[in-house]
């Protein structure tokens, strides 16, 4: 498993989700873009993550 993948992946979707939830907390159209750039950052930690394996990604 490379574990280079695994922490940023980590790290992505840790971060990402925080920023989600300040924007669902705050309620601010200003953070529409910051919200999109974080879903774009879910994705990839997630992606990152689940093709850390030796294994064929499912």
């Amino acid at each position: 498993m490379n574990t280079k993948k695994v922490a940023l992946g980590v790290v992505l979707l840790a971060v990402s989700s925080a920023i989600l939830l300040a924007t669902g907390v705050l309620q601010e159209s200003a953070l529409l873009i910051p919200a999109a750039i974080a879903s774009l950052g879910m994705a990839a930690g997630a992606l990152l993550v689940g093709t850390a394996g030796s294994g064929r990604p499912v």
